[in-house]
């Protein structure tokens, strides 16, 4: 960390000496001489007013505007380096991996200690994750224990291959994705009959008070302006029952045959059938 900031400084000084650095033009006949400062370090004499910075120049000036940045900009560059690695970092160790002067910059600091994605133990920062499962049947676990649903939104972050697995989880029909008409996020119910769940009074009251149609038609018709397509088809039934193609004679059930061999014990029950057989 010395190092990076010592070239820095330097890197600063370099570019204030550049910037105020006297020409002195002298005329002698036709010739024009141009003095220029060269650095302390090289021996070159350059024959244009133009500086040499160092080979690193253009990571110390993406350096220097990160740390100039807003500080919401280094908030978030940290944030997203603690969630990639998901390892603990030292302040200075986020100095060097992203460039954000947490130790430096009081501000930072404070704002990322009191964030709430961000654990901070006293000496390192780490991702908060708000449910700790790292592989899919640890995820299966965690639905099952949320009987009323839990948000896909608060998953996300856990490890990540999580939606992934979400959709595995869904095409095997072991859960629900479901969206929220409100909050416009899938909400992942347990597809497991055996998980208890309880359901509000309230909603029983709702769903008891309910009075559906007399009429099939009228029910097929609010299914249909809800946008779902009904299991039967009353209006065309009717139809056809006006035209006479539907026959409603009752099926005829098919007769039983008793087939005699060693094993069969003839009872009071079996005869009249048998002869019944025999006959036909």
């Amino acid at each position: 960390m010395a190092s990076l900031q010592e070239s820095l400084n330097s890197f600063k000084k370099q570019q204030e000496k550049c910037q105020s650095t006297p020409m002195s033009k002298s005329i002698a006949g036709s010739k024009t001489i141009v003095k220029t400062a060269t650095p302390a370090n090289t021996s070159t004499e350059l024959s244009s007013p133009s500086f040499k910075f160092p080979n690193d120049t253009k990571r110390l000036q993406s350096i220097n505007n990160i740390r100039k940045s807003p500080i919401e900009a280094q908030i978030y560059r940290v944030i997203d380096l603690l969630f990639k690695k998901r390892q603990s970092f030292t302040a200075e160790q986020i100095n060097e991996a992203c460039y954000v002067d947490v130790k430096g910059n009081k501000a930072v600091f404070q704002s990322l200690a009191n964030n709430s994605k961000v654990n901070y133990d006293g000496k390192r920062f780490s991702y908060k994750l708000k449910y700790n499962v790292r592989e899919k049947k640890e995820l299966l676990s965690l639905i099952q224990t949320f009987a009323e649903g839990i948000s896909v939104a608060d998953l996300k972050d856990a490890y990540p291959t999580i939606v992934e697995d979400l959709q595995a989880l869904k095409a095997g029909r072991e859960i629900w994705l479901l969206s929220n008409p409100d909050s416009k996020e899938d909400i992942a119910y347990s597809n497991d009959p055996q998980v208890p769940f309880k359901v509000d009074d309230e909603l029983k009251h709702l769903f008891r008070g309910i009075e559906l149609p007399h009429d099939i038609l009228e029910i097929e018709l609010d299914l249909q302006k809800n946008g779902m397509k009904p299991a039967t088809n009353a209006a065309n039934r009717r139809v056809m029952a006006q035209n006479g193609n539907i026959c409603n004679k009752p099926k005829q059930k098919k007769k039983k045959k008793v087939e005699i061999n060693k094993c069969t014990k003839l009872t009071n029950t079996h005869l009249p059938e048998l002869f019944r057989n025999l006959n036909g």
